[in-house]
């Protein structure tokens, strides 16, 4: 399994993850176990899998280039709305100095609990809502990793000035990865760094 997962990370570099923290992250958090054991064989096939409950866990290639764009340095603190399967919050949970991962579906949440406090990850901080407003306070870092129709405008609330919003936006059937820089004047800048296809992101309907 590990001569398997290092040619992912192999794949990963050639597909210009360029960040050593990033790849460091990607090969020490064991993909496998954030899926069902019959999907195993496919785990570090940079293909994205279900997870149950109409849900995916992303390619790995999609959640390290999202997260090399988070540009984290390891004292960062950091908002994820969509935990799915864990996976993205072990990723993260290597490189920033603390988390908060929040998830509408509730035996999601508790599944992807229960597999990074196995791994060790028990200063991650689990919330089950699909409202981010729920969540107090302001972020270095916020990570969406399902796809809006439409930007959320309140999200940007929730990152401090100097922080950086990582957010799929556009059509269920393409979503452009948005990267959204707020200067510490409060001006926001935006940069497109990529395409993929991603869940809905979905408010108002916890399961």
């Amino acid at each position: 399994m590990r001569y398997i997962q290092q040619g992912l990370i192999t794949a990963l570099r050639k597909k210009g993850i360029s960040s050593g923290s990033v790849l460091r992250a990607m090969a020490a958090v064991p993909r496998h176990l954030f899926v069902s054991e019959a999907l195993r064989y496919h785990a570090y096939d940079d293909i994205s899998l279900p997870i149950g409950h109409g849900q995916t866990i992303s390619k790995p290639s999609v959640i390290a280039h999202m997260v090399q764009a988070l540009e984290l340095t390891g004292d960062e603190w950091v908002l994820e709305i969509g935990t799915g399967s864990g996976y993205q919050a072990a990723i993260i949970a290597e490189l920033a100095g603390s988390l908060v991962t929040m998830e509408r579906i509730e035996e999601l949440l508790n599944r992807a609990r229960s597999v990074l406090l196995r791994l060790g990850y028990g200063g991650i901080r689990f919330v089950h809502s699909d409202d981010f407003t729920h969540v107090k306070g302001s972020f270095d870092a916020v990570i969406v990793s399902a796809g809006a129709d439409i930007m959320p405008v309140a999200l940007f609330d929730k990152v401090a000035p100097g922080g950086r919003l990582i957010i799929p936006v556009g059509k269920q059937s393409s979503h452009r990865i948005k990267k959204f820089i707020k200067k510490q004047s409060g001006d926001i800048i935006e940069e497109d760094i990529g395409e993929a296809t991603f869940v809905p992101y979905i408010i108002g309907e916890t399961a």
